[in-house]
């Protein structure tokens, strides 16, 4: 594993999008075992893509158009849907409790895992990404992606997991504060609006 891979293996995980806000989302209005339900289900979600970019099901994905906007649009839906229950409030990610709760966590890991699944450009990514670092000589090449994705997932998890914790801690000022839950429930609906239009515009 050589430390190029791991740096900007991390830089990727750091980088805020759609599960990490997803997690956080999850971290400020369930809690701390909530936020690392949400990291487990957005770094499950990475799964297919995996054997996706292993298997060569990326680079048919890349090739079909009409299959890269059918997971896309479908991706840049489930957005706009989140962002209509958080901004009602609404759903797993309720703040005022109107969401289900005996099926809570079942539900945040079914959102996290369905949100990373329905993003195409992960399977692009991992076509073009996990090549890069493997020689032309390598003896066992399905090994060493194995290898890589397996530390690439858990990074996200990692970093996911720290991401969210750190909303949980903060929280209970959150909920004792009616016009901050307000913002916060915008911002998070505004924020699935974005990444959805960021989805909807982006190219194969």
């Amino acid at each position: 594993m050589t430390p190029d891979f791991l740096l900007i293996a991390l830089i990727v995980v750091a980088t805020p999008g759609t599960g990490m806000i997803y997690t956080v989302a999850a971290g400020l209005t369930r809690g701390g075992r909530a936020s690392l339900v949400a990291a487990f289900g957005c770094t499950l979600g990475i799964l297919p893509h995996m054997i996706a970019a292993i298997t060569g099901l990326a680079a048919l994905l890349h090739a079909s158009a009409l299959l890269f906007d059918a997971v896309k649009y479908a991706g840049v839906a489930y957005l706009l849907w989140m962002a209509w229950q958080t901004w009602h409030d609404r759903g797993s990610l309720s703040l005022t409790g109107r969401g289900p709760q005996k099926t809570s966590f079942l539900q945040v890991t079914i959102e996290a895992v369905v949100i990373n699944l329905l993003n195409p450009k992960l399977s692009i990514f991992f076509f073009a990404f996990l090549p890069q670092f493997i020689s032309h000589d390598e003896p066992a090449v399905l090994a060493r992606m194995l290898e890589m994705s397996g530390v690439f997932m858990a990074m996200t998890l990692v970093v996911f997991a720290l991401y969210g914790l750190f909303a949980a801690s903060v929280r209970d000022h959150v909920l004792s504060r009616p016009r901050v839950m307000q913002w916060m429930r915008r911002c998070f609906a505004a924020a699935f609006v974005a990444l959805g239009a960021k989805l909807a515009l982006t190219e194969r």
